[in-house]
């Protein structure tokens, strides 16, 4: 009988003993998971800190966005600004001189007699006659000069192409230079019919006697015109 109470005693102590262990196991599992369990909940980032982060993000982008418009308007605004008071500035100055001219070539206008203007008229109808004349005479000529190169030119060479090119050039030009001289005259019949004639059309000074005795055709005093050839 003692032996048999011994031995169930012994085997209830070890029975404890294992539920004991099994319980210490289960709970060093459960606090290992628990601990687990909280070190991903604290890893991973909220839904309301990101969309935190995103609104900020927003209003950050939209400030600079604004900010940049603003500036760039300002830009604009200042841009036009400065480029209208200079086009004021430039009209304004381009009316003073029109003005000064105007008041010199009023103040320095020749008085000359109808006679005169009469004789000087006749003299530039007369002349612009004869400069069309012989503009006319210079294209008819620059035309036989032309019909006679295109006979002549079966076996031309390289040399005789360009000697007849350049001599084509030449009579142009001397043809252009008749009608610039023609155009001349017609401005200066114009101003004789305005009763500016003898002034200048630029800056309103009286033209020397001599130039117009020289040139009557001249528009120009001789300091604009030598301007005018320097250009």
């Amino acid at each position: 009988m003692a032996e048999r109470a011994s031995a169930a005693r012994k085997a209830t102590s070890k029975t404890a003993a294992q539920k004991s262990k099994t319980g210490q196991r289960s709970a060093t599992k459960k606090a290992g998971a628990t601990a687990k369990s909280s070190a991903k909940t604290a890893a991973k980032p909220t839904k309301t800190s990101k969309a935190a982060k995103t609104t900020r993000a927003a209003k950050t982008t939209r400030a600079a966005k604004t900010t940049r418009a603003a500036k760039t308007t300002r830009a604009a605004k200042t841009t036009r600004v400065a480029k209208a008071t200079k086009a004021a500035g430039a009209a304004a100055k381009r009316a003073t001189r029109e003005e000064k001219a105007i008041t010199r070539s009023a103040e320095a206008k020749p008085t000359r007699s109808a006679a005169d203007m009469k004789k000087i008229r006749a003299a530039l109808t007369e002349r612009r006659d004869e400069l069309r004349a012989e503009y006319e005479q210079t294209l008819a000529e620059i035309a036989d000069l032309q019909r006679e190169r295109l006979t002549d030119s079966a076996g031309d060479d390289q040399a005789d192409t360009g000697t007849k090119t350049f001599e084509r050039e030449q009579e142009i030009s001397l043809a252009n230079g008749i009608l610039e001289r023609i155009n001349q005259v017609e401005r200066a019949l114009e101003r004789v019919a305005e009763g500016n004639y003898g002034s200048c059309e630029r800056c309103g000074d009286p033209i020397p006697v001599e130039r117009l005795a020289a040139f009557p055709s001249a528009t120009l005093c001789i300091p604009c015109k030598q301007l005018e050839e320097r250009r």
